[in-house]
């Protein structure tokens, strides 16, 4: 199945600077979070952020924040799954009820947060896809072990490069024109 970009909603997950020091290939994940969160503004794909306990790790990381220029919901949780946390569920949902079921997930760590929120959201009936260069733990192998686990278990495994290019669906268009120099 194909990402639609008037079906799809963006998760950005617990991108903060106390958990980001430690992730292997931490500028990739910053640098691909950006991207899609310059996609997604581009295109009017709704953004949610999430924060794991900021008063302790802080908030997202700055590049992050600036891309995002305040066109997204934050919330904070303690939760790894962002669906076991009420804020987050309920926007999640309410944008699904509004037409948008696909939900490209990036962040941090893959096998944490991000693996427990994808799976909660296969379960309750959204379409998940893992940008698998946009996410990171602070090992590599705990990182493939979760996108093997992920890809079994129904969620898609994508890169920024895909999203990108089924959101925008073709060349030509002064969408595609805006979103060139993030694909170079």
């Amino acid at each position: 199945m194909l990402l639609d970009r008037d079906k799809s909603q963006l998760l950005i997950i617990d991108v903060q600077d106390k958990l980001l020091g430690a992730i292997a290939g931490k500028d990739r994940v910053v640098d691909r979070c950006i991207r899609l969160v310059r996609a997604a503004r581009a295109l009017e794909v709704p953004i949610t952020v999430s924060e794991q306990y900021p008063q302790g790790l802080g908030p997202t990381v700055d590049p992050i924040r600036d891309a995002l220029a305040n066109a997204a919901f934050v919330a904070d949780k303690v939760e790894f799954s962002c669906l076991k946390n009420d804020l987050l569920r309920e926007r999640l949902h309410r944008l699904r009820r509004e037409g948008r079921p696909q939900v490209v997930v990036a962040g941090i760590e893959t096998h944490v947060c991000v693996l427990q929120t994808a799976i909660d959201l296969e379960d309750q009936g959204f379409e998940a896809f893992i940008v698998a260069d946009a996410v990171g733990s602070r090992a590599k192998t705990s990182r493939k072990l979760a996108l093997t686990r992920l890809g079994k278990g129904g969620a898609d495994v994508v890169d920024s490069e895909m999203v990108m290019f089924e959101w925008l669906e073709r060349a030509g268009t002064p969408a595609f024109k805006e979103l060139q120099a993030l694909i170079k």
